[in-house]
Order: C-alpha cells, then sequence, then structure tokens
C-alpha cells in the first residue's frame, strides 16, 4: 500500500499490486460484480501471445467455447499480424480481435506493454470477459485500413459481465477522419465496468445504445477514468442506468455525459474542468434523468435550454434517485485530478485508489488573537439573527474541507470570520467540515447562511467524520446542539435543499 500525499490531496490510499502486471490483477468492481460476477479466464490456463493471430489461436485450442482461459499480451498487434483462426471453441474473423460467441476469457497485457495499433476488440454474444492493461488505438470505420465499425472496444448482441480496466483508449480525431466511438456498448449489453481507464482524441467517447429504441442495455459503472479531448458521448446512454463516479472530465468540446430515451445517470464525485454542457439530454427530445452529487465543475460552461437540448446546468440538481446494488468508495471529487495520474492507464502497475481520498485546500486562518481594535470574529454580524452559544467559536484556526465546491467559493470561507465569503456545494448537496489537528469537545455548531440564501438550507445531519456516528439531525440553519463529543473533524452533511446552499460561516463550540 503506498500513500499519495501533495498540497492538495490528502489520506489518498493506492493500491500497489505490482511495478508491471503479470496476469489479471484486482478483482472486478462496479456493474461488473454484478449478475453472477466477473471473473474472466480465472482458474484457466495461462497463454502468451505476441500476435492477434495467437490470441485468436488461444481462443481456439481450448477444449470448448467456455473453457477459461487467460491470455497474457506483449507487444504489437496489428492488421499484418492479425488472422482468422478456425476451430470448435471460436469464431474469429481477420483484422480484429474477435470474442464471439465465448465466455470466461481475460486478455491481459503484460511485460513491455500491449498496444492494438488500429485493430479494434469486438465482444459480441459472450459473458464473462476482463480486458486489462492494453492500449488500444485509431481504430478506423473508414478510409484504410478499417476495423471493428470504428471502435476501439465493442460489445453488442447478448453481451454480459465485461470488466475493461486500466486500459488506454485513443484516437486521432473525429468522425470525418474515420474514426467512430472508443467504448460502444450496443443490442442487450449490460453489466458493464469501465475502471481506471484513459479515453482520449476522439469525436465521440463512447454510447450505451445504437437508437433511441435500443434500450436493452444498461447497468454500466464509469469509474476513475480520465475522459480528455472528447466531443461528445462521455457517454451517450440510452435507457438503463449508468454509474459515473470519481471521473476526470477535461476538454469535452460539445457535450459529456449524455442521458437520453429514459435512462438514469448516477454521477457522484467526479471533476468536470475546461469543458461544455457535461451533463443533460442532448440532440434529442426524448430526455433522461440523473441524480447528481460531489462533482466539482471548473470551468465548465453551458447552454440555454432549447429544442432537443436540456443541459443539466449551470446548476445542476438531481431529477431522479438511482439506488446503487454494490458496494463501493467514494474518492473525494478534489483528489481525482492526483489520483488518476498515478493510476489511470495502461502501463500503470493496475493501481488503485483505496477510495479514502479527502481533499484540502491551504487555508489561512488568520489572528487567532484579535487586537483592541480588530472585529471579533466570534461575534455574530449586527442583523444576523442566529444567537451562537457563548465561549470561544473553535473553527478559527482550524481547518476545513468538504465534498465538492462550486466555482468562486472554498472551504477556508466558512472558518475566517467573514460573513461576506461562503462555501456551496457543486449540487443541491454535499458536506463541509471542520477539523482540528487534535481531539476537540464540541456540543454545538451555528451555521450561519451567506445573505441572500437564508432559508436555503433544507435537511442535515451533523456526523461524526472518523466513527460515523450521527450526531443529530434536522433542518435549517442556525444554532445546533448535541451530547458533548470528543472528535477531530466534525462534518455537515446537507440532504436536501430549498435553493444553492451558501454556508458563510460553520461555528463550533464546547457548550
Amino acid at each position: 500500500m503506498s500513500t499519495l500525499a501533495t498540497a492538495a490531496v490528502v489520506a489518498a490510499g493506492l493500491s500497489l499490486p505490482m511495478s508491471q502486471a503479470s496476469a489479471q490483477t484486482g478483482e472486478a468492481t462496479g456493474y461488473a460484480t454484478q449478475n453472477g460476477g466477473t471473473t474472466g479466464g480465472a482458474g484457466g490456463q495461462t497463454v502468451r501471445a505476441t500476435t492477434g493471430t495467437q490470441i485468436h489461436q488461444a481462443l481456439c485450442d481450448r477444449p470448448s467455447t467456455s473453457t477459461p482461459v487467460i491470455i497474457e499480451v506483449e507487444g504489437t498487434i496489428n492488421h499484418g499480424n492479425t488472422s482468422k483462426v478456425s476451430g470448435d471453441s471460436c469464431d474469429t474473423a481477420d483484422d480484429v480481435i474477435e470474442l464471439k460467441r465465448i465466455s470466461n476469457v481475460t486478455i491481459v497485457g503484460v511485460g513491455g506493454g500491449a498496444v492494438f495499433d488500429q485493430l479494434g476488440i469486438h465482444i459480441r454474444e459472450s459473458r464473462n470477459i476482463i480486458i486489462q492493461n492494453v492500449t488500444v488505438r485509431n481504430v478506423k470505420k473508414s478510409g484504410s485500413p478499417t476495423s471493428n465499425g470504428g471502435d476501439a472496444i465493442g460489445m453488442e448482441s447478448d453481451v454480459r459481465n465485461v470488466w475493461v480496466d486500466h486500459v488506454t483508449l485513443e484516437a486521432s480525431g473525429g468522425e470525418s477522419e474515420g474514426y467512430d466511438g472508443l467504448f460502444d456498448m450496443k443490442n442487450n449489453t449490460q453489466y458493464v465496468t469501465l475502471s481506471y481507464s484513459i479515453l482520449r482524441n476522439s469525436g465521440r467517447g463512447g454510447l450505451v445504445g445504437s437508437s433511441e429504441s435500443d434500450r436493452s442495455n444498461g447497468y454500466v459503472t464509469y469509474h476513475h477514468n480520465r475522459y480528455e479531448d472528447i466531443d461528445s458521448r462521455a457517454p451517450l446512454l440510452r435507457g438503463g442506468i449508468g454509474h459515473m463516479y470519481n471521473n476526470h472530465y477535461v476538454g469535452l468540446h460539445k457535450s459529456g455525459i449524455n442521458s437520453r430515451a429514459g435512462a438514469r445517470a448516477k454521477v457522484e464525485n467526479n471533476y468536470f474542468k475546461d469543458s461544455k454542457d457535461v451533463l443533460g439530454t442532448f440532440y434529442t427530445d426524448e430526455r433522461g434523468s440523473w441524480e447528481v452529487s460531489g462533482n466539482i465543475f471548473d470551468n465548465v460552461t453551458w447552454s440555454s435550454e432549447g429544442d432537443e437540448n436540456y443541459p443539466a446546468g449551470p446548476d445542476p440538481r438531481s431529477t431522479t434517485s438511482v439506488s446503487i446494488p454494490y458496494s463501493y468508495e467514494l474518492d473525494d471529487a478534489g483528489c481525482v485530478l492526483e489520483v488518476l495520474e498515478q493510476t489511470a492507464g495502461a502501463g500503470k502497475g493496475n493501481r488503485t485508489s483505496d477510495g479514502n481520498c479527502e481533499a484540502e485546500e491551504p487555508t489561512d486562518p488568520g489572528p487567532t488573537d484579535p487586537g483592541p481594535t480588530d472585529p471579533d470574529p466570534t461575534d455574530p454580524d449586527p442583523t444576523d439573527p442566529t444567537d451562537p452559544p457563548g465561549g470561544t467559536n473553535l473553527s478559527i484556526g482550524a481547518g476545513a474541507d468538504g465534498s465538492s465546491k462550486a466555482s468562486g467559493t472554498s472551504y477556508g470561507n466558512v472558518i475566517d470570520g467573514d460573513m461576506s465569503t461562503y462555501w456551496s456545494p457543486s449540487g443541491s448537496t454535499g458536506r463541509i467540515s471542520v477539523k482540528w489537528g487534535s481531539d476537540a469537545t464540541v456540543s454545538a455548531i451555528n451555521i450561519r447562511e451567506a445573505a441572500g440564501a437564508e432559508g436555503n438550507i433544507g435537511s442535515w445531519k451533523v456526523v461524526d467524520h472518523d466513527t460515523g456516528a450521527v450526531l443529530t439531525t434536522g433542518s435549517g440553519a442556525g444554532v445546533i446542539t448535541f451530547a458533548p463529543t470528543s472528535l477531530r473533524k466534525v462534518n455537515f452533511e446537507i440532504t436536501s435543499s430549498n435553493g444553492t446552499p451558501r454556508v458563510a460561516e460553520f461555528e463550533t463550540y464546547a457548550g
């Protein structure tokens, strides 16, 4: 286990299986764990391949189409070394890695790396497939040479349980240059996870469903992926359920997560940067929905709502609720950039985060002993209706962090004694925390809303961060009391709102 620590990130654990992956490492996550799980070729023979033809041969040499096999790939797989191989346990084709009508297969890059150059991976009428630690690049659907309809990885026709992990999928342009999607699912494909991967330099990131009527796909998890320099489809989700968490989206030029045709997307703790229309329903009147929490929107622009254009922003709010059947750990959205820099993509040793990363921004607590002419930061504003408990505001001189922050706001604003600055979550709900370097006894907090935002905070709960104990619950801002508790970090978690929450001060008192 390794610990990632920078000025911006604390408590980020990275699991380091090994510097170079040899055979499959780790276990499936997300929706790939459902429907019986995804184990690939675990328990089967391990075969080494340095050409596409050898990959096909490894499939064809099995006793049956379901005999488990782990295919370790090293080197460059291309059109010149990928030919059809025949056999009772396979159904392959020239110029594409064909996983067709088979099950229980792992393809994993080893050694110096595996690159599928201008040649895609096609999964059709198959189940229990793992693809790990490979790069697939510049697959074309037009021009020369072509492969897999232009998809880097494509799944279609009754596909079940696929885990794609630590891969790099990239193109060198959009549809006009001959490229299509990087990660596509069509015609009844379900229980898929894409994790710790990089998708970049493409017009289309990927889709779920080939048309508005193709709604038989879904149960797809996208986590800890980096989408970079993508025009749209990050992904396009038609029908079904998608779960997107701890991803980094940068340079989405036209649109991002496009939930449409009745689709439902759970979008949490992602970091969106320098992008346009990162969430919504686009290019259709058949709308989808989304549940949002903990996301960061950094320099994101939003178009106006209009015909076939329904952006979720500029103040994204949930329009549905999505229940997730599997367990998972969330890194803070503010950690995502740093975590993915060390984990995402092929050739990173299949490293993963332990989900305990908390973002922290440096704060200047200011003087703790105001001079005789300085205003006392513990005194309430003369016009502020709240009446704080007696004693010292323990938040002055403490630290602060949270689940997300809206553009232009800061965690440190809630502990600076200044009612003119504030923190807002990036959505309608979120967490703001005050923390100390040693145990502090707290029995009361005072949540003070910024001017113009009074009454925006709905329901909330106060939580001892280290133990997870809920100290009290309620609704609305103001003074909140509970049994004296010794703790190092106290969370104020907003679970519903009547408008955009704006917390100017999060004061804490011993009693």
